[in-house]
């Protein structure tokens, strides 16, 4: 999780002090959904339900097209067959494409690559190197497509519904290859919008 936050930190710093000009965009949101995913089959669980909590910031350099990243994982822990406790967390780095639609909309329409790390957590406490954890995480790479709908309520704060599918690869743990996460964001702009 140290290295996702410093990723993170590293990445909103590398934008927001590159140049200013007048077609950048860069945004930060924050919100929360839920992961809809294949049922329960064949005795493995399903990796849906629950809370997801997500942040995501997205830099749009190039007319309407840019960079993004999101993360979204699980509030609570859920027991993987009635037993363990679990935990999934799911990033990706994605192109955008953000036209607007009118004075006080925007459309966004991403597409990535990113993973799935589900965490399994153990009743004992394994310590290396680089530090002591109680989990073992399981990872997976996957593809990401998503659309929202950026509704101003002012020229800089937003609420987006949204909506990102995900496909897993080797998701052999949990009962499908994909999943939904469906929600609300709240984000910031750092343009301001011409109302």
């Amino acid at each position: 999780m140290k290295k996702l936050l410093l990723f993170v930190a590293s990445f909103c710093l590398f934008f927001m002090l590159g140049s200013t000009a007048q077609a950048q965009q860069f945004d930060l949101t924050f919100g929360v959904g839920t992961l809809v995913a294949p049922d329960s089959t064949n005795n493995l669980q399903t990796m849906g339900g629950g809370a997801y909590p997500n942040f995501g910031v997205d830099f749009i350099f190039y007319k309407n097209l840019g960079v993004a990243f999101n993360a979204a994982f699980r509030g609570s822990q859920n027991l993987y067959q009635g037993v363990q406790p679990f935990r999934p967390f799911l990033y990706d780095v994605d192109l955008i494409y953000a036209p607007p639609l009118g004075k006080r909309a925007q459309l966004d329409l991403t597409a990535g690559i990113g993973a799935s790390s589900t965490r399994f957590y153990t009743a004992f406490v394994s310590c290396s190197f680089t530090g002591c954890t109680n989990f073992v995480s399981s990872n997976h790479f996957l593809g990401q497509f998503g659309a929202g709908l950026r509704l101003y309520v002012t020229p800089r704060i937003f609420i987006r519904p949204e909506a990102h599918y995900y496909v897993i690869n080797n998701n052999f743990e949990f009962s499908g290859s994909h999943a939904t996460r469906v929600g609300v964001s709240i984000g910031y702009s750092f343009k301001n919008q011409e109302y």
